[in-house]
C-alpha cells in the first residue's frame, strides 16, 4: 500500500481563507482519485477534538489523521527550523509552505517531499502581507529549494515569476485549482429569497477584493464616479476597510452616493453563488494575482468578466473576459470603458457567457489531484 499524506493543518488555521479551501476540495480530490494501492491520510498540528472531526467530517474517505505533538504555532516553527522527526517518511504533499521540509534520499526510503506556493506577493508586493508573513514564506522558499522534491505553483505566470527569484531547477509543476463543489445555487425559490434576505437590487456590479492598492478597487469605485458612469451599486466582495481606509470614505472622495458601495463578506457559499449570479458584471481589476478563482467561479456561474491583464488573469480567462490594461495612467478610464461596453451590449453579455462556461469547464479537482498523483509517481 502507498501512502500520500497531505498536510491539512491549513483547515482548522484561525482563519483558513483560500488555501484552508483549497485544501480541503484538493484533499478530498485526492481521496477520490487515488490509484489502485493507494490511499490518502492527513498530517495536522495538534489541535482539539472538535477541530479533528471537522477535518474528519470534511474528508470521507481519510485513511488516517496523523496529529503532530505541537499545536500549530510551534509546529510551524520548529518546521521552519527542520525539526521534523515527527513527520515520519513517504510521500508527503503540502497545499502550501507548512511542510516537514528536511534533507532526505528519496532512494533509501521513499521519501519525497512537495509544497504549494500559491504566489510570490511577498517578493512583488510585500505591503499587502505582514513582515511575519514575509519573511517566513521567503524563509520557507529557501528551504524548499534545499529539500523539496517537488514545488506547485497554480500557474504558468507565478512560475515565470518564480524563475526569477530563485533557481528551482526543473522542479517547478503547473497545476490550479477549480471551483469549490458547494458553489452552487440554490433551488429557484430559494435564489428569489435570498434575494430579497441579502437587500439586492436588480442590477448591479460586483467585484472581490479589499482597497489594498494591488487589489485596485478604488481604481474601480473611481471609474464609477468618472462622467458616463452607469448609474449602478457596487457590491465589493470583502472587507469594509482596509488599514485606516473605508469603502465610504472612497466613494465620497469621487462623489458617489452614500450606500452605492457596499460591501459583503461571510457569505455561505449558495449566497455568494446567488450574489455573483445575479450582477450584471463582475469586475476583477487586480494589479497582481497567482491565480484566479473569482474570474473562474464568475464564468461557472454565467456572469460577464472584466477583468485586468495580470498576466494569471489572461491565463485563466483565455478570450473569456474582456481584458484591460493595468498600467497606472487611465486605468479607471480604461475599466469605465469595459464596464460600459459590456453592460451596453446584450450580444457580447451572451457570448462571455457561453465562453465563460466553456473556460470554467477546463478546470477542475478531479483533474488537479490526477496531477497532483502524476507528480509524485514521477519523483
Amino acid at each position: 500500500m502507498i501512502t500520500l499524506r497531505v498536510v491539512v493543518d491549513q483547515m482548522v488555521a484561525p482563519v483558513p481563507g483560500g488555501i484552508g479551501r483549497y485544501t480541503e476540495e484538493l484533499t478530498r480530490a485526492l481521496i477520490a482519485t487515488a490509484p489502485a494501492e493507494c490511499d490518502v491520510e492527513g498530517i495536522v498540528s495538534s489541535s482539539t477534538p472538535a477541530q479533528y472531526e471537522l477535518i474528519e467530517a470534511a474528508l470521507p474517505g481519510l485513511a488516517n489523521l496523523h496529529k503532530t505533538s505541537l499545536a500549530r504555532r510551534e509546529l510551524a516553527a520548529a518546521w521552519a527550523l527542520g525539526v521534523t522527526a515527527s513527520s515520519g517518511t513517504g510521500l508527503i504533499h503540502a497545499p502550501g509552505l507548512l511542510a516537514p521540509l528536511r534533507r532526505h534520499n528519496r532512494a533509501d526510503d521513499g521519501t519525497q517531499i512537495a509544497v504549494t506556493l500559491h504566489d510570490v506577493l511577498a517578493w512583488t508586493h510585500p505591503s499587502s502581507l505582514t513582515p511575519t508573513t514575509v519573511a517566513w514564506t521567503k524563509g520557507m522558499l529557501k528551504r524548499a529549494r534545499k529539500h523539496a522534491d517537488a514545488i506547485v505553483v497554480p500557474s504558468h505566470a507565478v512560475a515565470r515569476q518564480l524563475t526569477e527569484i530563485m533557481d528551482l531547477g526543473d522542479r517547478v509543476r503547473v497545476i490550479g485549482g477549480a471551483v469549490g463543489r458547494r458553489l452552487v445555487l440554490p433551488a429557484i425559490p430559494l435564489v428569489e429569497e435570498r434575494l430579497q434576505a441579502l437587500a439586492l437590487p436588480s442590477q448591479y456590479i460586483l467585484t472581490s477584493g479589499s482597497l489594498d492598492p494591488r487589489k485596485a478597487v478604488t481604481s474601480l469605485i473611481t471609474a464609477l464616479g468618472l462622467p458616463g458612469a452607469p448609474d449602478l451599486p457596487l457590491i465589493v466582495l470583502g472587507p469594509d476597510t482596509w488599514g485606516e481606509l473605508d469603502l465610504a470614505s472612497v466613494a465620497d472622495e469621487v462623489g458617489l452616493a452614500p450606500g452605492r458601495v457596499r460591501a459583503m463578506s461571510g457569505l455561505s457559499d449558495s449566497d455568494l453563488a446567488v450574489v455573483i449570479a445575479r450582477a450584471s458584471v463582475f469586475v476583477y481589476p487586480s494589479l497582481e494575482e497567482g491565480f484566479a478563482l473569482p474570474i473562474i467561479e464568475a464564468f461557472h456561474l454565467g456572469t460577464p468578466v472584466v477583468h485586468s491583464d495580470a498576466p494569471a488573469l489572461l491565463e485563466a480567462a483565455g478570450d473569456a473576459g474582456v481584458a484591460v490594461e493595468r498600467s497606472a495612467k487611465g486605468y479607471p478610464e480604461r475599466l469605465l470603458d469595459a464596464v460600459n461596453r459590456v453592460l451596453g451590449d446584450s450580444a457580447l453579455r451572451g457570448r462571455l457567457r457561453v465562453i465563460g462556461g466553456d473556460r470554467s469547464r477546463a478546470f477542475s479537482w478531479r483533474d488537479s489531484a490526477e496531477r497532483v498523483w502524476q507528480l509524485h509517481a514521477d519523483l
